[in-house]
């Protein structure tokens, strides 16, 4: 495989970010893969942080946006993976504040009905525990969950 200089390396990751909204780890790690030093990827996010090809609260936003309008996802998943991704706790707080509670709540509604179609139980407590692991799953909170299927929390412990 062909040793690719700094400059060829800057103009690939620069491509790499052009294409799409990338976080500074996703970026360091394809810089990685490519083969290049520590302290030139480090110059390298730099300057793509610099021109704004990488900025994390814009990133931050897209992921939030795109997690919960298309995977239907959570704030407690969605904060999960931003967090592995080794971005700024108030950086992820101000993406996640962003959230319409409404709509965030009809799709929790949604999906919970969505689901509960497709469940086959034997009774009720059944039904409705299973649809409470599977919102968790998804990354809701378990006051809302309650609040959705119009259920004492403490009841389910």
């Amino acid at each position: 495989m062909k040793e690719l200089t700094e400059k060829e390396v800057l103009q690939k990751a620069a491509a790499y970010c052009s294409g799409a909204e990338h976080c500074r780890s996703d970026v360091m790690h394809k810089l990685s893969l490519w083969g290049t030093d520590p302290a030139s990827a480090r110059q390298i996010i730099e300057y793509l942080q610099k021109e704004k090809y990488i900025d994390e609260e814009r990133y931050c936003r897209a992921f939030v946006h795109d997690k919960f309008l298309y995977n239907k996802w959570g704030i407690n998943k969605i904060r999960m993976a931003l967090r592995q991704k080794q971005l700024d706790e108030n950086t992820i707080n101000q993406a996640l504040e962003n959230l319409p509670s409404d709509d965030y709540i009809a799709n929790l509604k949604q999906i919970l009905a969505t689901k509960a179609k497709n469940i086959k139980t034997a009774n009720e407590y059944e039904k409705r525990n299973k649809l409470i692991r599977f919102a968790l799953s998804r990354g809701f909170e378990m006051n809302l969950i309650c609040q959705c299927l119009h259920t004492d929390p403490d009841e389910i412990l």
